[in-house]
């Protein structure tokens, strides 16, 4: 409500300065003040529906779920059965 106060004080404003230039300017205020009410309006109308439907016929599927990276294979050396590698070139 405040905003469409002021842009109806801005169209008082507009008229009152139409009414002391001539030329140009003074259509151009006359033209601004014709138009103000209209924008006034749809700025007012447009703001008072914030509900949201839903429109899509599809409905959406779950999203997948995220799995960690795979566990790493380990590798289990046994010095009693695994010789060196360095006593196999000998």
């Amino acid at each position: 409500m405040r905003r469409y106060l002021i842009q109806m004080g801005m169209r008082v404003v507009f008229f009152v300065a139409a009414y002391f230039v001539s030329g140009w300017l003074r259509w151009s205020f006359v033209a601004f003040a014709a138009v103000i009410p209209y924008v006034a309006v749809l700025l007012v109308n447009a703001g008072r529906d914030r509900v949201t439907y839903a429109t899509s016929a599809v409905r959406p599927t779950a999203p997948k779920e995220i799995t960690g990276p795979p566990e790493p294979a380990h590798l289990v050396v046994d010095p009693e059965t695994d010789p060196d590698p360095d006593q196999q070139e000998k």
